[in-house]
């Protein structure tokens, strides 16, 4: 069989959904893991006609159309926390309680509100989380003080925070103490910090679009799948996108699963 017939173990776990790659390598270390009943060694590949079971129980394959993976969009309400840590109370993944182990891409700090998309295709989630791929996310923010032109202008041309400044952006006032931003980077707490340095205090962030992805009639707490459109647009908009390693989601939702990529 040709090498490129087979898959490495890990990625052959997590692309199932089960685990990150990194945690699949736990897996295999404790022994946990078999391929066709034999315990394998780090590194191990499989192929389509390989039997692989963790902790006894068989994992199939995933469909290489990805048809059989989840994308979804949900309402995050505020106080419920973007981490797939089950431990942590008010966890995103026990508030949706979907059947499928899923990832949030990207997440919404505690307080926070509005729309975050959720799956199972490790793949389309780093290559929406890179910021170079300029993927615009929409906010309505509201503040504790009027808001005035110098304001939107500042925002606009950028603001330094975390040892650089903020890329150029698009915000417009909506009222005397409300404004929309839209933003294709992810710095941590990203908008809270901009208008603290201004001046500012966010009052209420909501989230309202990813890319051509929107609330639309969504409550709070609500979620649904992706249309077959929203989808397929979805996959064309990353098609071009970098990827990184999968291993980052798990690790990346758990040391910073209450902060803000907003």
């Amino acid at each position: 069989m040709s090498d490129q017939a087979l898959k490495r173990l890990n990625k052959y776990i997590s692309d199932t959904g089960l685990c990150s790659r990194r945690e699949a390598d736990k897996l295999i270390e404790q022994n946990r893991v078999t391929i066709n009943d034999q315990q394998p060694e780090l590194g191990s590949k499989v192929g389509p006609d390989d039997s692989v079971k963790v902790d006894g129980k068989i994992i199939g394959a995933v469909a290489n159309d990805k048809s059989d993976r989840v994308y979804i969009v949900y309402n995050k309400p505020i106080g419920i926390t973007c981490t797939t840590e089950r431990h942590v109370k008010g966890n995103i993944i026990d508030a949706i309680k979907h059947k499928n182990r899923i990832f949030p891409v990207g997440r919404l700090d505690k307080p926070s509100e509005g729309l975050i998309i959720l799956t199972s295709d490790g793949d389309i989630v780093n290559k929406i989380l890179r910021a170079e791929n300029a993927h615009d996310k929409e906010y309505e923010v509201t503040v504790n003080q009027p808001i005035s032109d110098r304001f939107i202008k500042r925002m606009e041309r950028g603001v330094p925070i975390l040892g650089t400044v903020t890329k150029p952006c698009t915000a417009r006032a909506t009222g005397r103490n409300t404004f929309t931003i839209i933003l294709t980077q992810g710095l941590n707490r990203q908008i809270r910090r901009m208008c603290e340095f201004l001046g500012y205090e966010v009052t209420k962030l909501k989230r309202t679009r990813i890319m051509h992805l929107e609330l639309d009639r969504l409550k709070p707490g609500q979620w649904r799948n992706l249309t077959d459109a929203e989808l397929k647009k979805l996959h064309q908009s990353v098609k071009s996108s970098t990827k990184t390693s999968i291993k980052n989601i798990d690790r990346t939702n758990t040391q910073q699963g209450n902060r803000d990529k907003s």
